[in-house]
């Protein structure tokens, strides 16, 4: 047993709470059809694993990631149904063997309970982590895999850390960045030689499976990497030195500030100005300080941060903050052991951090985010859904207009909108330019389904202005879609119906029949 770590509650007790904790967080949202890149990529590969057997999706094109979540997700099809509230329970599973890894990682590096249990407590409702926990995206399935590892890493249980490492990159290829860059940093280490050279083998020895995977995908494909589109958006184009250092100002701000991250990490800096704290020592008339996590374990944390935080600066299209999930339990836990060893009430600034956390759930930052990032993504589903509804119940056997991922909302049934395929034409999103393409091809289509692509609030707080957004447009694929509105005169069409919702917006348009009562009050000119 590593020294510190003290008998409790066992491993299995901890994953049924945590597993029952997070079903009953996620009830009301299991039921939601699949959203974004779960409609783009991850359920139409799992799909075609489920019927075909194919670890190589055919739907969709292949971005050449691991097939393990498939596999996972076909699995779990196959004994219960295919059906959201089946897969979104099987991802809480995987949600829930996180925050248990989660908690025996806090129990090794701390050897405190109490510390284990505020751990994961903040972790399970960190906005980030909350979302993804009930979304079928391969990142919760790498998370799970790279905190099991570093628990075993921490623990010198070598193998297992190794073998944990291979399945969370058999997950996500990008997740050997960890074990690579700990190899890195344990081959500088001043340890036995032999001793050395067996963890940083270790810690190699998940690229062997990732090596086999692409060699079987370039076989079948063609390509190594996936089709060439997608490896020009999250690699080559990605190279710039500019837009990789305004990447590692995002990354940065990912890990320290986002969805209110803030409040523990400016009181855990706040501590810092305190000295720790002295409490007696039992059966001695001696005390001594609270002890700190130790420095080894910190260099393992600190070491997983940077490399992620580097490396997603360089490589990734789209600045998404799953991708860096692995690192929020390892921010919070050095947050919550500095609370508990500079403050003798620290349980005070633990409460904080939760209400921060459960108030980013629901309310949105003064600046541009991803909806999954916290319940926004609830609210675009439930926006599609009503859309899609009202072309099925009101147009039926209309070609509609609209863009991804609406497009396959509408025409694969498999993702929960749709009874049957609706025919579309598909643009690919709502600004001037395209739907200037759209205007051509006027004919072929007589609905449209606009919605925002982009989450564009009409005033935000933290602005950084014209220069930025110039940035973010030419390095982050920013863009601003019309409103429904002008986009129903620039097609010659009327706004059947609209709604918007905390600054996310969806419409339909009919074409070719003149404007209703209903029509004209629902213009939605914004």
């Amino acid at each position: 047993m590593v020294r510190g770590v003290r008998r409790g509650f066992p491993l299995w007790a901890v994953l049924l709470a945590a597993l029952a904790g997070v079903v009953a967080l996620h009830a009301p949202l299991l039921r939601l059809p699949y959203y974004w890149d779960e409609a783009g990529y991850y359920i139409p590969a799992a799909w075609d694993f489920f019927r075909t057997g194919s670890l190589i999706p055919t739907s969709t094109l292949s971005n050449a990631h691991p097939p393990l979540p498939s596999v996972v997700l076909a699995v779990v099809w196959k004994v219960f149904h295919f059906a959201p509230a089946v897969t979104r329970t099987a991802m809480c599973v995987v949600a829930a063997l996180a925050l248990t890894a989660v908690w025996r990682l806090a129990t090794i590096a701390t050897g405190k309970q109490a510390v284990a249990l505020a751990t994961v407590l903040l972790t399970g409702i960190y906005p980030v982590f909350f979302a993804q926990s009930s979304l079928a995206h391969a990142d919760l399935f790498a998370a799970a895999g790279t905190l099991w590892a570093l628990a075993f890493l921490l623990e010198e249980r070598i193998g297992w850390a190794a073998v944990c490492f291979s399945l969370a990159v058999l997950s996500k290829e990008t997740a050997v960045v960890t074990p690579l860059a700990l190899a890195v940093w344990l081959s500088w280490q001043r340890r036995p030689r032999w001793e050395r050279l067996r963890k940083v083998a270790a810690l190699v020895a998940p690229v062997v499976p990732l090596i086999g995977w692409y060699a079987y995908h370039w076989r079948k494909t063609g390509f190594v990497f996936g089709n060439p589109e997608y490896v020009r958006y999250n690699a080559t184009a990605t190279l710039t030195p500019l837009r990789v250092m305004l990447a590692l100002a995002h990354r940065t701000m990912h890990v320290t500030l986002h969805m209110n991250l803030f409040v523990p990490v400016v009181a855990t800096l706040a501590c810092l100005l305190l000295p720790p704290v002295k409490e007696d020592v039992a059966d001695s008339n001696s005390s001594q300080l609270r002890a700190r996590i130790r420095p080894e374990y910190q260099a393992v944390f600190y070491v997983t941060i940077a490399a992620n935080v580097v490396f997603f600066s360089v490589l990734g299209g789209a600045l998404l903050t799953r991708y860096l999930l692995p690192l929020y339990p390892l921010v919070i836990l050095l947050c919550v052991n500095t609370f508990r060893r500079r403050l003798r009430e620290w349980t005070g600034l633990v409460a904080l951090s939760a209400a921060a956390f459960v108030a980013g759930l629901f309310v949105n930052p003064p600046y541009r985010f991803a909806p999954e990032d916290n319940l926004e993504y609830a609210t675009v589903i439930r926006l599609h859904q009503a859309a899609v509804g009202q072309i099925v119940t009101r147009m039926p056997g209309t070609t509609v207009l609209t863009a991804w991922p609406a497009s396959d909302e509408l025409s694969k049934p498999e993702l929960g909108y749709v009874s049957k395929p609706v025919p579309v034409v598909a643009i690919g999103n709502f600004s001037a330019g395209e739907i200037g393409k759209a205007r051509e091809m006027r004919g072929s289509y007589s609905a449209a389904l606009v919605f925002s692509t982009k989450d564009d609030p009409p005033r935000l707080l933290f602005n950084l202005g014209r220069r930025n957004e110039e940035f973010d447009t030419r390095y982050f694929d920013f863009h601003r879609d019309l409103p429904p509105g002008l986009i129903a005169r620039l097609l010659g069409g009327q706004v059947l119906w609209g709604e918007e919702r905390k600054g996310q917006w969806v419409a339909v348009l009919r074409f070719g029949t003149g404007p209703g009562p209903r029509e004209a009050s629902l213009s939605m000119d914004r």
